[in-house]
């Protein structure tokens, strides 16, 4: 079996985490541009598990600083002058992380949600299943009433304003988010850090989602997506592959058998990995 060169992995991580000082993102333009190149990235580093960050290819390859004047944390502004102006996408979605997604790519991860095309409606469907908790609802059918929201308000339309709610609140939101039913649209000055999300529901903010999605099956968005994570990354074992993205067992192994017989990853041997891992054909040598 062929092996991955750990020399040509780290070249080419390097080039699409733009690690390299020359790469370094200066510009909001420049930062809208790698979004899109990749379709979507962090917006934090997540620590062990290795993929493109804003923060990774504004700063540098090190920690978030915790210096607020830290020049790596334009980042923060980029991303906050940018909410609901629908040049990308931010939430918290994969790893249950903030992420940026490109408008490319978004309809492809919003195919794979459970949302049907009706908002108002379908997410009594997941309530009445089991598949959203009550504080999930809440919080939805808050905003889903009273439009587009800041935090304490939310709170407080949600009846959840309690102290003893905040995780509750903060478990709503999380799992609103990665199902890609709601999103931060702008910040208001509220609150003791005058500091607070307004958050709206996705297909309400964007209403052209739906129709984008509806053509897309469930293999091509994961197809889609499997490729974005594999140009960016390089190689990767399945474990830390279905560790990203959460699928089933047999969805991921029908991917990665179709990334294969296309001949877009193939399997080497890695040093210092027992299972055998998945890459581009380029960082192998023979």
């Amino acid at each position: 079996m062929p092996e991955l060169s750990l020399e040509r992995l780290k070249a080419h991580r390097a080039r699409m985490f733009r690690i390299l000082p020359e790469l370094r993102l200066h510009t909001l333009e420049q930062a809208v541009r790698f979004v899109n190149e990749r379709g979507f990235v962090f917006f934090w580093p997540v620590k062990g598990f290795p993929f493109p960050s804003l923060w990774v290819a504004t700063a540098g390859d090190r920690p978030v600083a915790d210096e607020h004047d830290d020049p790596g944390h334009i980042t923060w502004n980029w991303k906050d002058g940018l909410l609901g102006k629908k040049v990308w996408y931010y939430g918290r979605v994969l790893l249950r992380r903030n992420m940026m997604i490109s408008l490319t790519s978004l309809p492809y991860f919003y195919a794979l949600s459970p949302n049907y095309g009706d908002y108002e409606n379908d997410y009594l469907i997941d309530y009445q299943q089991g598949l959203l908790t009550a504080d999930a609802r809440a919080v939805y059918e808050a905003l889903l009433k009273k439009g587009a929201l800041d935090t304490l308000s939310l709170r407080r339309a949600a009846h959840m304003e309690d102290i003893s709610c905040n995780n509750r609140f903060n478990r709503a939101l999380d799992e609103l988010q990665t199902t890609f039913r709601i999103l931060p649209v702008a910040v208001a000055p509220v609150g003791a850090w005058r500091y607070a999300f307004i958050y709206d529901i996705v297909a309400r903010h964007f209403p052209e989602l739906v129709e984008q999605a509806q053509p897309i099956s469930e293999k091509g968005a994961r197809l889609h997506l499997a490729q974005c994570y594999f140009e960016a990354l390089g190689a990767s074992t399945l474990t830390e592959f279905k560790k990203m993205f959460k699928w089933q067992e047999a969805d991921c192994q029908r991917v990665i058998q179709t990334l294969i017989n296309e001949g877009f990853i193939v399997e080497v041997k890695q040093t210092g990995k027992e299972a055998n891992t998945l890459s581009l054909p380029e960082l192998v040598t023979l």
